[in-house]
Order: C-alpha cells, then sequence, then structure tokens
C-alpha cells in the first residue's frame, strides 16, 4: 500500500502540472515577452525591499511552527538551529511538491541529532501542518466575514455564499480553542495520540499560520504596480491559490498556483501578475531552495566528519583493550 502511495502522489503532481501548464499556456498566449520584461522592471527598488522583508516574516513565521510544535512536545531545542532545520525544511519541501513526506524526512535528519525520535517527529509534523491549515481557515475564514465578495473572483457566486463560507470557516478555529481551554480528550490517528494543546500554544497557533501567509501575500503585493486590487484581494486570492497548489502536490505548485491567482485577478494588468508571481517564485522558492542546499552539504559533511571521528575512537579505544 505504501508503495502505491509513493508512486500515485508524484504522478498526482506531475499531472497537476500538465494541466495547469497547458492552462496557464492559454491564459498568457497573447502575452509578450516585452511586455513581461517591462513590468518585471517596473518594480522599484523600494518594492523589492519590502518584498524581501515580507519573505523573512514568512519564514520567521515557519520557523515559529516548528518552536511551537516543540513547545508542545515539551522539547526545549536552541531557537537557531530551530530556525535553520525549518527554513531548510520548507525551502526543499516547498519545491519538491507533497511537503508533509519530505519535510519529515528531512526534519527527522535534522532533529534525532538532538535526540527526537521518529514518532516526535511525526507528530511534529502533523502539529506544524495543523498549524498552517489553522491559519488558512481562520484568516479565510475573516477575509470572507469582512469581504464575501471574495467568492465572486473565482465562481461569481452571491455575497452570501461568502458570508456562509466564513461562518463556517472561524467556527472550526472557535472550536479548536474551546477544546483547548475545556481539556477536551486526546483521540487516536494512524496510530499517533492528538492532544488539545494549552490555551498559550493555541494562540500562538493563531497567531502564526496567519502571520506566514500574510508575508507570503505580502511578496506578491509588493512587487505588483501601485494600481492593484488591493491588499485585502491579494491576499485572499494568494490564500485559496497557494492551498490549491498544495494540494495539487505539484513541484513548487508550478502552474498551480499561477493559473489559480491570475483567474482570481482579472481585474489586475496580466503582465504585472506574472511579473509579482515570478519575483515570489524568486524570493520565496528558488532563492531559499539554493541556500538551503548549501546548509545541508555542509551539515551532512559536518556529520560524516563526526562519524568517521567517532568510528575512529572506537577503533583506538578497542586496540587498547587488546
Amino acid at each position: 500500500m505504501r508503495r502505491v502511495q509513493d508512486i500515485a502522489w508524484p504522478i498526482i503532481g506531475l499531472g497537476a502540472v500538465a494541466v495547469s501548464s497547458w492552462l496557464l499556456f492559454k491564459e498568457l498566449r497573447g502575452l509578450s515577452y516585452a511586455s513581461l520584461r517591462d513590468a518585471f522592471g517596473s518594480i522599484s527598488p523600494g518594492r523589492w525591499v519590502m518584498a524581501c522583508v515580507s519573505t523573512i516574516v514568512a519564514y520567521s513565521a515557519l520557523a515559529w511552527y516548528d518552536r511551537i510544535a516543540l513547545l508542545h512536545l515539551g522539547r526545549k531545542i536552541s531557537w537557531p538551529f530551530v530556525a535553520l532545520t525549518s527554513f531548510v525544511t520548507y525551502a526543499i519541501a516547498h519545491n519538491l511538491g507533497a511537503s508533509v513526506l519530505s519535510g519529515a524526512v528531512i526534519r527527522y535528519r535534522a532533529y534525532s541529532t538532538r535526540g527526537l525520535t521518529v514518532t516526535d517527529v511525526g507528530l511534529l509534523v502533523a502539529f506544524c501542518s495543523f498549524t498552517f491549515v489553522l491559519g488558512a481557515v481562520t484568516l479565510g475564514g475573516l477575509l470572507l466575514l469582512i469581504h464575501p465578495d471574495l467568492v465572486e473572483r473565482f465562481e461569481g457566486a452571491p455575497d452570501w455564499v461568502g458570508q456562509a463560507a466564513g461562518v463556517a470557516l472561524i467556527a472550526a478555529p472557535c472550536l479548536y480553542v474551546l477544546g483547548s481551554l475545556l481539556h477536551f480528550r486526546s483521540f487516536r490517528i494512524a496510530g499517533f495520540e492528538l492532544t488539545y494543546p494549552r490555551p498559550p500554544i493555541a494562540a500562538r497557533q493563531l497567531l502564526a499560520g496567519p502571520l506566514e501567509l500574510v508575508g507570503a501575500a505580502g511578496i506578491i503585493f509588493f512587487t505588483l504596480p501601485t494600481a492593484n486590487p488591493g491588499f485585502v484581494v491579494v491576499l485572499g486570492v494568494f490564500i485559496a491559490s497557494f492551498c490549491l497548489a498544495l494540494v495539487s502536490h505539484a513541484p513548487g505548485g508550478l502552474g498551480v498556483l499561477e493559473i489559480a491567482f491570475l483567474s482570481g485577478v482579472p481585474d489586475a494588468p496580466q503582465a504585472n501578475v506574472v511579473a509579482a508571481l515570478l519575483a515570489f517564485r524568486l524570493l520565496y522558492l528558488i532563492l531559499p531552495l539554493v541556500f538551503s542546499l548549501a546548509v545541508v552539504l555542509v551539515f551532512e559533511r559536518h556529520r560524516w566528519h563526526s562519524l568517521v571521528l567517532l568510528g575512529a575512537k572506537r577503533a583506538h579505544a578497542r586496540n587498547d583493550q587488546d
């Protein structure tokens, strides 16, 4: 069964890339290279700086995911190690697709050096994933309650659909907080025992998830021209597009993110939207991936030297005993 799943997810991801790329090609076939180059060049240095700050905010919030999960598990690990592990994990996992699985492997490789077991890492991954879902549901629900007309950008649905969806989405985190305050009993999923966190930890989750999404959406917002639909619209469309890209398991959400976002902001200049999405990929995906691969090489080199040194010490100790 596991082998079937291992084969199925890459096929699903590549299929999503193929379909979305075809749709994206149809959407952008009238866009010239010159207009795209001009749109990319029109991003001012000040907006690039704000986009970089937004990237830092997003990855800082992702590091907070791990920190909160470790607090829930009662594990103490230094903040710099957690931040670096989280950065490498998300930078690689976001680009590979199937981020839960790839992220689990990377986290175990790092956190096992700090005494975490396979079960600990499994719980940490589940907790971090839930923190993201909780943040997306909370922020999405609030946006729909404030601006129910956001649903019209995708399906042309009436405002009451957005309001109803907002109420339904907000109900979930409210129940979660209630379970944390009243200490509801734990429950088991796939052999893992999941317990409601203490209220301070739940409160951190409700802040970290939305903060990451606001930072990531800010990259696109600040690289759009000043004549754009506004941050609330960009944020709402980004949440829907980003979640769809994650669910598709497409590597880096390639094509899925673009076609969904373009569909959600038809009132913005197409060339500028594509330029902003390219800037997002550069700052949020490509550059972090390059840096994280360098970190992995240094980490593995250090572990290899440590193992060689340990083996030499053990051999020397055996020779002394003989």
